[in-house]
Order: C-alpha cells, then structure tokens, then sequence
C-alpha cells in the first residue's frame, strides 16, 4: 500500500515520472523504426501502404531520429524533475551540491580504516585532519575525565564523562557548522547550566533516555552524521590514580594535571575493565593505528591501561604510530623529550607497541616560546635518534600550526600519516586491500593540495 502514496495529489512528481515513461516509451518505438523489423514498423506499412522494399527507407530513418529525440529529452527531463522533488523533500537546501556530496561519500568510503586513540583537544585535531581522506575512522576515547562539565555530569548523574567524546563528535561531523557550534556551546551565567556545553547535556540526556551511554553517543553520531564513528575506550567507570616520584599516590585526572612532583607511572581503577568488542574488532582489521597526539598521561596512556585493547594493539598487523606532542605540558610532562614521551608509552604497554614516531620539525617561533614560557612549558626537545635502538622509525615533517597557541596542524599531521601508508606499499601486494587504500589516499592528497 505503501506504493500507492506515490499517487496521492500534491506531491509533484507523478507528472515527471509519467513524462519519464512516455520518453522512454517513444525512444523504443524511435529504435524500433531506426533498426528493427518490429510492431511499429508493420503498422506503419500498413497505414502508409509501404511496401518491404521500403522498409529502410528514408521514411523510417527520419521518424525513428524524432521519435528517439523525443523520448531522449523527455527521459532526460523528467528524470531531472523527479530527482530534484525527491531531493526537495529529504535534504532540502542540498540543490546542486548532492551529486558532489555522493561522489565525495563514496571516495571516502574506500580510504583506508584508521584507528586514532587518546583524548582530549589533540585527538579532535587529528581527526579533523584525516576525515578528508576517508571515512573508515574508528577514535578510541578515554573517559577517565573528572573536571569541568564533564566531572559535574560524572558525578551528579553518574555516567561516564562526555566531554572528550563530544569534541570527537564534532571534529568528524558532516554537518553545517551550526550544529558544531551548537553542540560545543558552553552555557553562561549565574544559573546551574553555567559551564555546561550543550553536546555533553544532549549525551547526558540521551543517557537517561536509553540507559545506555554507548547508545547516547551512536544517537549523537546520527546527529551529527559523523563520518567514522566514536567509541569510549571501556564502559566501567574507571579512575585514574597516579604515582609520583616520591612515591605519594594521587587521584583523578585534575589532580594529577595540577600536581607539582613529576609522574612515575599511572594506573586506573578497576584494572580489570573490558574494552568494547568494536573497538576491538576495529584494531584487529585496521590498517593503520595512530597513538596521540594529547596530555600523554591523562588523554593517550590511560587508553593503553584497559589491558585487552593494549594487547589487540600489539597482536594488530597494522602499523602503530605515535605523535609525539609539540609542546611540554605543566603538571605532566615538564622538560620532557620526544624519547621520554616515547619511553612513557612503552613502559605502560610493551616494548614493542610503537612503530614509528611522528615528530614536528618546524621550530616554534620565539614570541610563543615566550609565552608559553610563562605557563611553564617549552617545546619538546628532539632526541629521537635514540628511537631507533628500540626498532622505531622516526618521521620528522612540519605539522605545527601557530596561531595564537602552539598545536598540531590538522591538515598536515593527517598528510604526513597518508605518506607513510603510501611509502609502506610497496611491502604490500599489489591489487591487495590495503594497497589500493593507499593508492586511494595518495589521490586524495594530489586532490585536497590542488584545492587548497
């Protein structure tokens, strides 16, 4: 019964499909004229009184061209009629952008699987980057957050804190900025919503609603219409402890990052949290995994704590890649350098997680330096020659981006990691999975540098 609403009036399309089909009926009778021996052209000798002797004859030639003309034009016409009556009512505003933004999905859809794990601002910005090449992205984020809107929702509703996973949200959205602006809007005043982002109240509510929070941020994907998907890095409740160098122990996130004792190790509780079986899935089949950038002790490690997603990293065939961070941070990783950030990662996985190590090489200029000198930071220093006595290889490449702050460039960092894919194809064989994945981002960056 469903069929028969496509005949209700009003709807301003049964006029287009109708023209649709008397087109196509013509250009058969024009083909038929043209080049058959057919219906149309036995009637017409009997009408005409024609004989056979005729039958290819001027007469027939002509009307099979207007006949087919005809029917052409009017296929073609009523065709565009109708789509546009669809288009008009399921993605109104689209017009003439909806074959650019097919043709666009169906590339991304055969880049390559990436999965990106941390937290944070520097996850968001990595993601932002490799959107462009593709849609097969999975971001493993940590919930171990316990500050601002996030520790408030964490606390008064006792769901796991939404605010890393809604800046992931954003950064892979397909939407106009408007929903991006809405979903990071951050209430004002003196009112209990003071502070709150407007994302992290829709998980929270979406959470109530399901009861479920894996399914709140599936809900708020489908919102968003993100291209990838985002998944915390375990469900339980989780706590990250830190031990520090005097051996004192000291709880929660904030804490730790506001802490004056340089960090010995992290650890979180319950240890025996269970990652997700997706995100397990994703890193077994995926063909690159990217670690950072971000705070490495509360945004990057805390993931590598969740035992069961540490060892599918380790198992995973795929290259693991580690960005290193540009600056220090306060609190976590004072007059740390690249091979101390490195060394950190290890000693909380294995010795062998690591496969390459992505390092900016663009100096930061002095009036930054400057500045961020008065926060305590510096930029990281590069030792990382050293990496290659444990079997890492080092990629140094220009990916910072200076404004008013110090960060990675999203642009950038997400072109060195599609380089490398393609310079590691040649160990691959050709016409396999992941080489024509890679042969597809190298045609993206071609593409991508030629607009910009």
């Amino acid at each position: 019964m469903g069929f028969l609403k496509w005949l209700y009036p009003g709807i301003g399309i049964k006029r287009w499909v109708i023209l649709t089909i008397v087109g196509g009926l013509l250009a058969g009778v024009g083909l038929d004229c043209l080049f058959g021996e057919g219906v149309v052209v036995e009637m017409v000798r009997s009408w005409t009184h024609i004989g056979p002797q005729a039958s290819a004859g001027g007469h027939f030639v002509i009307l099979g061209f207007a006949l087919l003309s005809l029917g052409v034009l009017g296929i073609g016409f009523g065709l565009s009629k109708a789509v546009k009556c669809v288009v008009a009512a399921v993605a109104p505003g689209y017009g003439g952008r909806l074959a650019h933004d097919m043709l666009q999905a169906s590339t991304l859809r055969r880049g390559p699987s990436i999965v990106a794990i941390g937290g944070g601002t520097g996850l968001s910005t990595l993601l932002r980057g490799i959107k462009e090449y593709t849609t097969n992205i999975t971001a493993i984020v940590t919930v171990t957050d316990d500050g601002g809107s996030s520790g408030r929702l964490r606390t008064e509703m006792g769901i796991l804190p939404p605010g890393d996973i809604r800046n992931c949200l954003v950064a892979l959205a397909d939407k106009e900025p408007l929903m991006e602006q809405l979903f990071q809007y951050r209430f004002k005043g003196n009112t209990d919503l003071n502070g709150h982002n407007f994302g992290n109240l829709l998980i929270a509510a979406l959470t109530d609603l399901f009861g479920d929070f894996e399914v709140a941020v599936k809900e708020s994907s489908k919102v968003l219409a993100i291209r990838g998907r985002v998944l915390p890095s375990t469900l339980s409740d989780v706590t990250i402890w830190a031990e520090m160098s005097d051996g004192s122990t000291v709880r929660g996130e904030t804490n730790i990052a506001s802490h004056e004792l340089p960090i010995k190790r992290v650890f979180i509780e319950p240890p025996s949290c269970r990652p997700l079986p997706e995100a397990i899935e994703a890193i077994r089949t995926a063909d690159a995994i990217v670690l950072g950038p971000g705070s490495l002790y509360t945004s990057v490690i805390p993931n590598l704590l969740v035992k069961e997603l540490t060892e599918a990293i380790r198992r995973a065939r795929a290259p693991k890649i580690y960005v290193c961070n540009v600056m220090t941070q306060k609190g976590e990783t004072d007059n740390y350098t690249v091979c101390d950030h490195v060394n950190a990662v290890l000693e909380h996985s294995y010795p062998d997680l690591i496969d390459f190590c992505i390092v900016n090489d663009t100096p930061v200029s002095e009036h930054l330096i400057a500045k961020y000198r008065s926060m305590s930071q510096e930029p990281v220093k590069d030792d990382s020659d050293a990496l290659a006595e444990k079997g890492i290889r080092v990629l140094r490449a220009p990916v910072v981006s200076e404004t008013h702050l110090v960060r990675h460039d999203s642009q950038k960092l997400a072109e060195v990691l599609i380089q490398l894919l393609y310079d590691l194809r040649e160990a691959q064989a050709p016409g396999s999975r992941v080489h024509q994945c890679i042969e597809h981002m190298r045609s993206r960056i071609d593409s991508l540098a030629y607009r910009h």
